[in-house]
């Protein structure tokens, strides 16, 4: 809709209606749309005058300072007794954290290309947070509440800007590997945070326009799998063997985005596209079978999709979508799923 369009469409609507509406788009919207939203709020005399703006962002400072931090992090220095971090640096290291993000959000607009690596540095250390001790805090990006993924639009709608589409797509496909997951970034997927929290394949939805984007971002997405190790050729290890957990966690974490994948580029006469992603030796596992039963389905190979999808409840027995996806077929279900579906 123009302003026009919106204007009328908001016509009819009550006081309430408003309220609520609002209310909605500041609860779930972005940090930056929650403050825009506020200053709005404040009243006259509390909103800033003209002509004072805010000093900018000295941006390589802030990179520098931005560097110290997660070097400090991953050093455990939020954890014990370094001397580099005093004690009362480590119970407020959250504030210290949002402070380098909302600096690294302005720095994009001044320059992208410090403003993007100062982002990126903070969104890595926000990943690996999930499932290692940096901070004193038993929920690291909730205590912080922190969106990973509004995060992450942010710094691929800057990159989508200044470099093009080519130059967001060979930048955001590899960060989409590494910081994509299945249930969030938050430790126990509930609370505010998580609430707010989206799916990097959602995000990737919203900026992918035209099948010409899709297929131009899933060669990169290919290519990217190809650099990681072993990811271009050999033969990959069982999922259930140490030397293949890494390639099954990965599947697992993509699972969504693969899934979109499938519906995209389906009708779309990329069938080597999607037949390169089911046998990619950079993945593995369950996911992956269940992704080449559906690919199989689609194509008419009803016997070859009941037997991928029967191998993929032998490994989860329980998973509910593939018993779903297994019943819709005919699949005969193994005996370990119908002992888990009978209880």
């Amino acid at each position: 809709m123009n302003r026009d369009q919106f204007y009328a469409t908001m016509a009819p609507l009550d006081e309430a209606r408003l309220r609520k509406a609002l209310w909605t788009l500041y609860w779930r919207g972005s940090a930056q749309l929650r403050e825009k939203i506020e200053a709005e709020l404040a009243p006259e005399e509390h909103k800033p005058r003209a002509g004072k703006a805010k000093q900018p962002v000295d941006v390589p400072v802030l990179l520098e300072e931005v560097r110290r931090f997660v070097e400090l992090a991953r050093a455990g220095a939020y954890m014990a007794g370094d001397r580099r971090v005093s004690p009362k640096e480590r119970t407020r290291w959250r504030f210290t954290f949002t402070g380098l993000v909302e600096e690294a959000g302005k720095a994009l607009s001044a320059d992208p290309a410090c403003g993007g690596q100062a982002l990126e540095l903070l969104i890595e250390l926000a990943v690996e947070s999930r499932d290692r001790e940096y901070f004193r805090s038993e929920d690291p990006m909730a205590a912080a509440r922190f969106v990973v993924s509004d995060a992450v639009a942010l710094l691929w709608s800057s990159y989508r800007e200044v470099y093009g589409f080519a130059g967001f797509a060979e930048r955001a496909a590899p960060q989409l590997i590494r910081w994509e997951a299945e249930y969030g970034w938050t430790r126990y997927g509930d609370g505010p945070t998580a609430e707010k929290e989206t799916t990097l394949a959602d995000v990737l939805t919203r900026m992918l326009r035209g099948i010409d984007a899709w297929l131009d971002f899933t060669d990169r997405y290919l290519a990217a799998l190809d650099r990681l190790p072993q990811g271009g050729s050999g033969k990959p290890a069982p999922w259930h063997d140490p030397a293949g957990y890494a390639r099954s966690q990965r599947t697992r974490n993509l699972a969504t985005w693969h899934q979109v994948l499938l519906e995209q580029l389906d009708d779309a006469e990329a069938g080597e596209r999607l037949d390169r992603l089911v046998t990619h030796p950079a993945l593995n596992g369950p996911e992956l079978l269940y992704l080449r039963a559906r690919l199989d389905w689609r194509r008419g190979k009803a016997d070859s999709a009941r037997g991928l999808i029967r191998d993929a409840l032998d490994v989860l027995p329980g998973h509910g979508g593939f018993r779903a996806f297994a019943e819709e077929i005919g699949a005969e279900l193994p005996e370990r799923a119908r002992r888990v579906a009978a209880r």
